[in-house]
């Protein structure tokens, strides 16, 4: 879905609207080879809520999305998958 906005000459010029996740889908995706697949899309779930991204492949890839590799247990452990 597009927006309009108006230049200096006045022809509209298409806005383009913030891009939202399927935390559902691309928890599943990440999860997929997790020996604990429902923890695993729990955890990735409320991360995902959270920071509105989820890294590439089942696992690492954290600098893709800092929000994600920031957040933590309070045990200070990872709190995201």
């Amino acid at each position: 879905m597009m927006t309009m906005s108006t230049t200096n000459i006045g022809a509209p010029t298409p806005t383009p609207l913030p891009q939202t996740i399927d935390c559902g889908l691309e928890c599943e995706r990440r999860c997929k080879l997790s020996s604990r697949p429902n923890l695993c899309k729990r955890a990735c779930g409320s991360c995902c809520k959270v920071c509105k991204c989820v890294p590439e492949g089942t696992s690492g890839h954290h600098d893709s999305c800092p929000c994600y590799k920031s957040l933590t247990t309070r045990h200070q452990f990872h709190k995201c998958p």
